[in-house]
């Protein structure tokens, strides 16, 4: 065969179906996990630092993993060993989670489950491209979506649900309530059930078949003797980073920033003047000459993965005080409060599922970067609107926007990338990609608390507002991206 054959409804269905259980142990790491940290004693403001281990993992793990699976073959295939050892550990990790006896495990269980969502997850993206032709990725993306919402939906609606049947909702102080140490119970069975049907059911081509398929794919060479420029001012940007946090006594967090920057700073310096070869080398190689099409997308889901960052983090803690008004994890309201978010990030979720069906006949209506703006829009506006709800039972509305943005973000970028990744480089440049989710998020987990202490009071309702703002400006960005061939057939 010169042609990857096309793959069944069924076939389809059977190598997407592992998401389905990623993403039901994401979602309930989204929804509950800044719950948990308040209850074993965490201050509002103290939140977005302990979430630092999420996307910092992700940084790391992603492009890693990227790498080594466009080079791995064994009996179980090429992406799914990283399946199967991803759904294990994080497993284990969603099993330990609600019984962490202080704060700090528990922020170190969400640093090892996040990791291990990273190790399963980077791959299904690259598993898409593998195995099937270029005219059905589309549907495979687009199924990868569907399930990721229904995934959402149902574990963000766990503990709500549980609370409904009569589980207790509240517990003693530093203690998990019960709907949510079973919530998670259910999500580590679900995501090994999920992904072990993957692997189960799916095969794989070996890598010379693969070399078959894409013969015409061409590696270019990286010319990375001027990556010293870019280095060198993210160099600046990290010292002038610590200056400001010495000088001005500015929060811990910003060390992260400022870390972040120094250290990028020094790979590139080092990609420019080093001739050594190996995986760090080729990663970082590819991210200063990635395709044209990708650096302007990269600010794009700059600040769409910052405002989503922003609304994971504080809509608990939002939500909680200003439309059932307390801020005590022990307390009826809040607990009650916090079931509600639970149906609130269930709901996007829905909407998005619905949206999915729908944005393709927008796209074709007024285009992929046109639409893209729109959702993001959407969605912005849904954001801003936590200001001035009160009833929350209308922020269900709200939730609409956010979904329709949740929706384009998961699709409409890889669209409009699709056409400029190198097939040969896949795994590597899903991985690469991820940067620019995993950086905002960085950004976010560094600033915002800085920001609701100097700007808001340390009131988190105005963490959402500027999570609103963010995705107006990422519509803006898109405009800037060209938008890919139609493609044949």
């Amino acid at each position: 065969m010169s042609r990857k054959p096309e793959l069944s409804f069924w076939q389809i269905w059977n190598m997407c179906f592992g998401f389905l259980g990623i993403q039901f142990g994401f979602a309930l790491q989204n929804a509950n996990v800044s719950r948990i940290f308040q209850t074993l004693g965490a201050e509002v403001n103290d939140i977005p630092i302990l979430w630092v281990a999420a996307p910092l993992t992700g940084l790391i793990v992603q492009p890693i993993i990227g790498h080594y699976s466009d080079r791995t073959w064994n009996r179980l295939g090429r992406r799914r060993p990283y399946f199967l050892a991803g759904a294990i550990l994080a497993t284990l990790a969603l099993l330990a989670m609600p019984n962490s006896p202080t704060l700090w495990v528990a922020a170190g269980l969400l640093w090892i489950m996040d990791a291990s969502f990273n190790v399963s997850m980077e791959p299904f993206r690259a598993f898409v491209g593998d195995q099937l032709p270029e005219h059905q990725r589309p549907r495979g993306f687009s199924m990868q979506s569907v399930f990721i919402s229904v995934g959402a939906v149902v574990a963000s609606l766990m503990p709500w649900l549980l609370t409904k049947a009569g589980v207790s909702n509240v517990a003693p102080d530093g203690a998990i309530p019960d709907t949510v140490k079973y919530a998670f119970y259910a999500g580590g069975a679900l995501l090994m059930g999920t992904v072990l049907w993957t692997v189960l059911s799916t095969r794989e081509y070996p890598p010379e078949q693969l070399r078959e398929f894409d013969d015409d794919a061409k590696a270019l060479p990286v010319d990375a003797s001027r990556a010293w420029r870019p280095g060198l001012l993210l160099i600046v940007g990290g010292l002038l980073v610590l200056l400001a946090i010495r000088h001005f006594s500015l929060e811990k967090e910003l060390y992260v920033l400022a870390g972040g920057l120094l250290a990028f700073g020094a790979l590139f310096a080092w990609l420019a003047f080093s001739r050594s070869q190996g995986m760090l080398r080729e990663v970082m190689g590819d991210l200063y000459s990635m395709p044209d099409a990708m650096r302007r997308l990269a600010i794009v889901q700059f600040f769409s993965w910052f405002a989503l960052f922003a609304m994971w983090i504080f809509t608990t803690p939002a939500v909680t005080a200003v439309q059932f008004g307390s801020s005590d994890p022990h307390s009826v309201a809040y607990n009650t409060g916090a079931n509600w978010v639970g149906v609130l990030m269930g709901a996007y979720n829905g909407f998005a599922a619905l949206a999915a069906l729908a944005i393709p006949l927008l796209v074709r209506r007024i285009g992929l970067r046109w639409s893209h703006l729109v959702n993001l829009w959407l969605g912005g506006a849904g954001l801003l609107s936590f200001l001035f709800i009160r009833d929350p039972d209308w922020l269900l509305l709200s939730m609409v926007g956010v979904g329709v943005a949740w929706a384009s973000i998961l699709s409409l970028p890889y669209a409009m990338l699709s056409d400029n990744l190198p097939a040969q480089k896949m795994g590597v440049y899903m991985g690469i990609f991820n940067f620019f989710i995993v950086i905002p998020q960085l950004m976010a987990a560094s600033v915002l608390g800085l920001l609701l202490r100097l700007c808001f009071h340390d009131q988190p309702i105005y963490a959402l507002a500027l999570g609103g703002a963010s995705l107006f400006v990422a519509g803006l960005f898109t405009l800037r991206v060209y938008e890919p061939a139609p493609a044949g057939a």
